[in-house]
């Protein structure tokens, strides 16, 4: 009997190097260490015992071996086991990037409030940085540079002095902080998608064709500008996308399509119906530059293959600009010509399209049962 009771109350042996190193290489969160991933930063930690200390995900010290490694839900956690934080990555601070993200989001509203774009060395005087590390990490988390970012929120402070009203359109370029109207003119078709002039009378004097059809996801509105299509719109109602058509130019002239715009027209029915024909037609697009990098990248998306909001960010070389991203997909107006059904969740899930969830599943199921992928 004494036999059996010390039997029972005997630890249970230590776990080989082996079997620690097979249950590592079985978590996986064992993949954000080896990518040394900052998204996964602050969601778990891992502690080395061969040098006693624990880390954050994205620490840049040497990959321990899988043998070596723990996880650990906090550092109050990997402290009780033993271990103290890493000097290296600080995992007892907040995460680098939301840090980062802080200071960037302080220097946004800095460039808003700004009567003249500040310069590139002022703000990383202000943030502390060399210019060149600033110029990264605003661009890391932003997806734009410093410059661009400025470029932008004055175009939209132009677009409100215009859709204001009451004074002429040099005053209107002054109060949006452009030094030079000759600037602005330069880079106006791009910013407005017109004229100045034509843009503060609400799109007046600007044609833009359009035509209702149907697809098989329902209701489709086409639209072109004398640039090339400017909208593609999905839905239900029909009277729905005209009213949405109409707020994009309240005051331009739509017009009923012509026998060339109806080919344009059969053209896109025909590339909602069957993606992997393709669209040879020229676009309008007209958008932010961090919107811009977003749906060029997105056009680059094969039929019959998808990608996360996070591989949109890294392929655009803003990989913490993740909720950009979203915002720039939510924000595209021609559907399927600019693929934005194809970006998912990073678990694979299927959500947040502007025209409908079930469309969106309607249009990867299409496409994935036609059998093209990324070789197509």
């Amino acid at each position: 009997m004494s036999s059996l009771s010390s039997a029972m109350s005997s630890p249970r042996p230590a776990a080989t190097a082996p079997e620690r190193a097979a249950r590592t290489l079985a978590d996986p969160r064992w993949q954000d260490v080896l990518r040394r991933n900052p998204q996964a930063d602050g969601r778990f930690f891992y502690s080395v015992r061969s040098t006693g200390v624990f880390c954050r995900p994205s620490c840049a010290a040497r990959t321990p071996r899988p043998e070596n490694v723990a996880f650990h839900a906090n550092p109050a956690e990997a402290r009780a086991a033993g271990f103290r934080a890493c000097k290296r990555c600080k995992p007892e601070q907040r995460p680098l990037r939301e840090q980062n993200a802080t200071l960037i989001e302080q220097l946004c509203r800095v460039i808003e409030s700004a009567e003249q774009p500040p310069k590139l060395q002022e703000l990383a005087e202000q943030a502390g940085m060399s210019a060149f590390h600033l110029h990264r990490v605003f661009k890391a988390v932003t997806g734009v540079t410093p410059k661009a970012y400025a470029d932008a929120h004055r175009a939209r402070r132009m677009q409100a002095e215009l859709r204001r009203g009451g004074q002429a359109v040099t005053e209107a370029i002054h109060a949006a902080g452009f030094a030079a109207s000759s600037r602005f003119y330069e880079a106006a078709p791009g910013r407005l998608g017109m004229t100045p002039s034509r843009y503060k009378a609400g799109g007046a004097q600007t044609r833009i064709r359009f035509a209702i059809g149907a697809c098989s996801l329902g209701s489709l509105l086409v639209a072109a500008s004398p640039l090339g299509l400017c909208a593609i719109l999905l839905g239900d109602d029909p009277q729905a996308l005209v009213r949405d058509l109409q707020d994009r130019f309240p005051k331009a002239e739509l017009l009923g399509g012509d026998a060339d715009f109806e080919a344009w027209m059969a053209q896109v029915v025909g590339f909602v119906d069957e993606p992997w024909r393709g669209l040879d037609l020229p676009l309008d697009v007209r958008g932010t530059a961090f919107q811009q990098r977003v749906w060029q990248a997105l056009q680059r998306v094969p039929p019959g293959t998808t990608v996360s909001y996070a591989e949109v960010a890294e392929r655009i070389g803003a990989p913490r600009a993740v909720r950009a991203v979203a915002g720039a997909c939510a924000a595209n107006p021609l559907a399927v010509a600019i693929p934005c059904h194809r970006v998912v969740r990073t678990d694979g899930a299927v959500s947040g399209y502007r025209w409908g969830v079930e469309r969106k599943r309607a249009l990867l199921t299409c496409e994935a049962g036609h059998g093209h992928g990324a070789g197509a």
